[in-house]
């Protein structure tokens, strides 16, 4: 293979990957003073000149002319006088020579290990390159397209043919479906190097991705008029979205939901009908309690801030409210105020008038771990746990609903008797 073939070879195919020329220069110049240095044993006194455009390569080695008895005779940077004056009879002993090398001084095997080291840079170099782009778009929403399908897991491309990996766990599962050549929206959700191959993973499951989808939505968060101060999601099925409004003329919530739902709509469509709950910042904590759970009415707050607590109490009607589906409104809001909620239904009047028992006189007739799960979650009288009812119990602990139903029976019992 003589030099320009190399030369055009390497630069169409850098070129088709996207490597800039002061790069691919480089590469190049890299490469070539390797193979000097093994051929030569060094590459101090040699100059490599090369022209892309041209597909040209020049390599000249330098030597000093010395006597041709000289002790110490260095053939690598040094030529006696009659070699010298074979390639110019004028030459003097300490003038330079100029002599051009040519690729195929090499040999052959030198020459194919070095198209293969400047296939192997440009690659290297190729996800170099993949890495620092997404490294800096780590939260940024990318537009790509599903280019396979492995098992549940996506593999996309970008614009420009990148890999990208978006995986069923990142997916807004039961709802997102997409087929090779559909386009998604995801957020870049993490940027790792696996055995030095870069690997982009992206997520439509990350509360990033919620707030970002407002940000594109809504100028006021653009411009920084509002801001986003906490999301919590249950993906595909409902968010509570926190925030706050600089400017008191204008409706933290109402901007964002926009006129007749027009801004929210979208994000809404985007997330699988993602149900989405818009709530008002406050720094006043018990008001934030009571919107995080709204749509439920409280009647009373109580907050134990040692144990990281809240415990609320609601009319028989709003529990369920308070719960939500799943348990997703309790346990979006848990999450939203940052610490455990704890819900309690007010007594009947017949309960109210009762004398209190502690959970620990059941012993006898409820196993002690069972009363354990009880105390778990903060209720260590009989009413406490009648005021939490059924619903709370089976989401709250590890108890069966049989094993619930039974606690229950033995302890409102214990008030009819």
């Amino acid at each position: 293979m003589n030099s320009s073939v190399l030369i055009e070879s390497f630069a169409d195919f850098a070129t088709l990957r996207k490597i800039d020329r002061p790069t691919m220069i480089k590469i190049l110049e890299d490469v070539f003073r390797t193979m000097i240095r093994k051929k030569f044993g060094t590459d101090e006194n040699f100059d490599v000149v090369i022209n892309l455009d041209k597909g040209d390569l020049e390599i000249y080695r330098y030597r000093q002319i010395v006597e041709d008895k000289a002790q110490n005779f260095d053939a690598t940077r040094q030529i006696r006088l009659k070699d010298a004056r074979k390639i110019d009879a004028s030459f003097q002993v300490g003038e330079e020579v100029v002599e051009p090398v040519q690729l195929s001084d090499f040999g052959r095997r030198l020459v194919q290990t070095a198209r293969q080291t400047l296939i192997q840079k440009v690659k290297d170099v190729e996800k170099d390159n993949l890495y620092n782009k997404y490294r800096d778009k780590v939260g940024e929403i990318v537009t790509v397209e599903v280019y396979q399908i492995v098992g549940k897991d996506y593999i996309c491309i970008d614009n420009e043919k990148n890999e990208l990996f978006l995986p069923f766990s990142e997916t807004i599962q039961k709802k997102d479906r997409f087929r090779k050549g559909d386009t998604l929206r995801a957020v870049v959700h993490k940027v790792e190097t696996i055995n030095g191959t870069p690997k982009i993973t992206l997520s439509r499951t990350s509360p990033v991705f919620l707030e970002r989808l407002f940000e594109l939505e809504v100028p006021e968060i653009a411009e920084g008029i509002i801001a986003i101060k906490r999301v919590e999601r249950d993906p595909g099925e409902r968010a509570k979205v926190a925030v706050e409004s600089f400017d008191d003329r204008i409706d933290p919530v109402g901007a964002c939901v926009g006129m007749k739902g027009s801004r929210i709509h979208s994000i809404v469509r985007e997330l699988q009908n993602e149900n989405i709950d818009v709530i008002n910042y406050t720094e006043n904590f018990e008001l934030y309690v009571a919107r995080a759970l709204a749509p439920a009415k409280l009647n009373s707050i109580k907050v134990d801030e040692k144990r990281r607590r809240v415990m609320v109490t609601l009319d028989r009607d709003q529990v369920s409210l308070a719960i939500g589906k799943n348990g997703s409104n309790i346990k979006l809001a848990s999450r939203l105020i940052g610490m455990e909620i704890d819900i309690f239904r007010e007594l009947e009047d017949y309960e109210a008038n009762e004398e209190d028992v502690e959970i620990s006189e059941f012993a006898d007739v409820i196993d002690q771990w069972m009363l354990d799960e009880l105390y778990k979650i903060g209720l260590e009288t009989a009413k406490s746990v009648l005021a939490a009812g059924k619903d709370i119990l089976v989401k709250r602990t590890e108890l069966e609903e049989e094993q619930v139903d039974y606690i229950l029976e033995v302890m409102r019992k214990e008030f009819e008797d």
